[in-house]
């Protein structure tokens, strides 16, 4: 077992903050996040792009490639692997194990609101698998946002058919996923229901309006994903501060000092600027 796989096998389950550049993973390590994800909206939004449209493959990998050395261990966000060809997936996932990333992130959602067939999935995730057997794959399943149990509003609901999400993750499950992930389920339920029939960790995507972490963990989730709320989060927190100055009120809150966000430069990486500035 790697040393990826066995946080999703501790006491307590693996809470994965996810970045979208060097200096928020670094931020994120320096905390004690013994693992960081990416996100893909982070990534696609930080570069111009639309997320979840198989645009951000180069933006991805370059981002891989500057994480990949880091002090923690790297999961991708690939969405769905930016291509319909298995053979293609496992080329990425090549790319991005030779840069330093222990796990992906791969998803059944496409651009047009639809999920892929089972089977496609399944085959990536066999694809991968059969490249570069010991990258940890998170098979995701988008059934709570485009299908199963949902009314719109990206959550599930009593009443929904677990159906599907069952078929699916049990397909993922034996094409070699080493865990599965429902992003938009939360109700306590669903999820002791769902670990009924998994064989592989379960990851959940935390919710502000959802369960706390504790009680995730008591469920028997075994990995937390934040996916893009950090992102989020921190682009409202610019949006908000900038409005304030403008306005002529106080703004509160804790900021980095230049010093500590120069901290987090790469070891052995230039700094052009040397002259202390507070800017």
């Amino acid at each position: 077992m790697t040393a990826f796989a066995a946080l999703h096998h501790a006491d307590t389950p693996l809470l994965l903050p996810n970045a979208w550049d060097h200096a928020s993973a670094a931020a994120l390590a320096a905390q004690g996040f013994a693992a960081v994800g990416t996100t893909s909206l982070g990534v696609a939004a930080a570069v111009g792009l639309p997320d979840g449209t198989a645009a951000t493959r180069d933006a991805t990998l370059n981002l891989a490639l500057a994480l990949g050395s880091g002090p923690f261990l790297l999961s991708v966000d690939t969405e769905g692997g930016f291509s319909d060809d298995p053979d293609e997936v496992a080329g990425v996932a090549r790319e991005l194990a030779a840069v330093g990333a222990v796990g992906i992130n791969l998803e059944d959602g496409r651009p047009d609101g639809t999920l892929a067939p089972v089977e496609l999935h399944a085959a990536k995730i066999a694809a991968v698998k059969s490249a570069v057997p010991g990258l940890f794959v998170n098979a995701r399943t988008d059934t709570h946002w485009l299908g199963d149990g949902d009314d719109g509003d990206g959550m599930s609901h009593d009443g929904g058919d677990m159906h599907d999400t069952n078929r699916r993750l049990d397909a993922y499950q034996q094409a070699g996923a080493d865990g599965v992930f429902v992003p938009g389920l939360s109700e306590p339920a669903r999820i002791t229901a769902l670990l009924k029939t998994l064989d592989v960790p379960l990851n959940i995507l935390y919710s502000p309006t959802g369960p706390t972490v504790p009680a995730l963990a008591d469920l028997g989730v075994r990995r937390i994903s934040l996916g893009s709320l950090l992102y989020r989060r921190a682009l409202g927190a610019a949006v908000e501060t900038a409005a304030l100055i403008r306005a002529g009120r106080s703004v509160e809150g804790p900021a980095p000092t230049y010093d500590e966000v120069q901290a987090l430069v790469r070891p052995g990486s230039q700094r052009p600027d040397t002259l202390g500035r507070p800017w």
